[in-house]
């Protein structure tokens, strides 16, 4: 049995059951066979039918993520919002997608096209309870596979969910949520009907899906963590920059793999950049999540509470020094306060670690090799954030860090028009834009002769 607890409290919010041995048989054999819908026009209006009802069950869905994961409720609609987005942005790229492209081989005729692998297994976290299904399935649901999600345990009630809508919009089979204690995972990706893995979450248990997979040579899209670079240069406008870094950092109680985690600043204007910083953080709203105009509420789980807690004492004890916050909340719940440290090197803990949490680090640097030097010090690699005015040295930033993804005097976000994935430690493979698609699908050629011949 799972139980989901409401992390402002620590009170229970509701029990599911585990889905028993028969139960996911028949939901692996209803996904495999599953009719994929070839016709454009029919699969563009199941996903606007999706987007749809999202957006009219938009105050029950955003209500349900701050339940369950504490999300402040105004950054749960924009969750709920998002997700419909990026339905209607696949309906509109389907016919570019689906349509077979003409290769000229004359004097025979050729096409490439996207066919499904077949039912893939989802394994998701819990930060985004829509979103990260929304991003990760829907690309590959668009050029037809069907879908297994095993979400994480302390969002079942959002797991559930999302599979209602889909049933509503698709109709039973196109995505499934199965809930599973985490020794049946592993015999789940060595079932034959399942064709490829999508995990997101952490290095550790990233690893152990993709050598499971790996085993059993299926495709696998891996999305895992991140402490990304927030690079201020000296040129930047400073009051902007410290409120992006401020939004990066904050945004989800700092529960995002694309969070801004280790702020590095050109020395010459550090003291201005911390002066703002603090100015941002005092606006702060720390409070009730069902609250409106709350922008941090409580961490998802008190042990994850209780290793960022860990993550700063071990910080500030290698020489860092509290800039904002720090105080223990007493609450009952998971409540971490919005904290700043000043860290002393890049070989700091929370600059070596992931700090999944409303925790930031700023560390100041002498020059632009420097910077860069401090944001490729990490084995992560998911996303930077760059700041400053001149063309020449942004570039040289953005050209030398090692990351899927680089922000220019913008900070790190996923669109569902731009591909979402990282590199080194962050994972293998891409999620969202066309890219997302072509990661689960059989890219098949289809060569046929003017008149029929063999070659040798």
């Amino acid at each position: 049995m799972i139980t989901t607890v409401d992390p402002a409290n620590g009170k229970p919010l509701a029990t599911y059951p585990f889905t028993t041995e028969d139960e996911l048989a028949a939901r692996l054999r209803d996904a495999a066979s599953t009719s994929r819908v070839d016709d454009i026009d029919t699969r563009a209006a199941q996903f606007r039918q999706l987007a749809d009802l999202l957006r009219a069950q938009r105050q029950d869905l955003a209500a349900l993520v701050t339940a369950e994961m504490g999300k402040p409720i105004g950054q749960a609609h924009a969750e709920i919002d998002k997700c419909a987005f990026a339905c209607d942005h696949y309906a509109d790229r389907l016919p570019d997608l689906l349509t077979p492209q003409r290769v000229d081989v004359a004097p025979d005729t050729a096409l490439v096209r996207l066919r499904p692998l077949g039912v893939l297994l989802a394994i998701m976290p819990w930060n985004y309870p829509f979103w990260q299904v929304i991003r990760s399935m829907v690309p590959a649901i668009a050029v037809g596979n069907t879908v297994l999600l095993k979400h994480a345990d302390t969002v079942s009630g959002s797991a559930r969910a999302v599979q209602r809508l889909f049933d509503a919009a698709f109709g039973p089979g196109t995505l499934t949520s199965v809930l599973l204690p985490p020794d049946r995972i592993g015999p789940l990706i060595d079932d034959p009907a399942v064709a490829g893995v999508a995990f997101t979450g952490s290095n550790r248990v990233g690893a152990l899906v993709a050598e499971r997979a790996g085993r059993a040579v299926k495709k696998t899209v891996l999305e895992l963590g991140g402490s990304d670079p927030f690079v201020v240069l000296a040129d930047a406008d400073i009051p902007a920059a410290a409120a992006a870094a401020v939004r990066s950092r904050f945004l989800n109680t700092g529960q995002s793999c694309i969070a801004a985690k280790r702020i590095i600043v050109e020395r010459t204007v550090f003291d201005d950049f911390v002066d703002a910083m603090t100015v941002e953080l005092d606006g702060l709203v720390y409070g009730e999540p069902a609250e409106p105009g709350t922008d941090i509420g409580p961490m998802a789980r008190i042990d994850l509470r209780d290793e960022l807690r860990r993550q700063l004492d071990r910080t500030l004890a290698d020489g860092a020094r509290l800039l904002f916050g720090g105080a223990a909340d007493e609450r009952p719940g998971a409540w971490f306060p919005p904290t700043l440290i000043r860290v002393p090197d890049p070989n700091c803990v929370a600059f070596q670690e992931e700090t999944f949490g409303p925790l930031g680090a700023v560390l100041p640097v002498d020059s632009v090799d420097a910077a860069v030097a401090a944001a490729n010090a990490s084995v992560y690699g998911l996303s930077c954030s760059i700041w400053g005015r001149d063309p020449e040295r942004l570039g040289s930033v953005a050209d030398r860090v090692a990351a899927g993804s680089v922000f220019v005097n913008r900070i790190s976000e996923s669109d569902p028009r731009l591909p979402v994935g990282g590199v080194k430690a962050s994972g293998h493979g891409r999620e969202l834009g066309a890219y997302g698609a072509v990661e689960f699908a059989n890219i098949q050629a289809v060569r046929t002769a003017e008149t029929p011949r063999s070659t040798r």
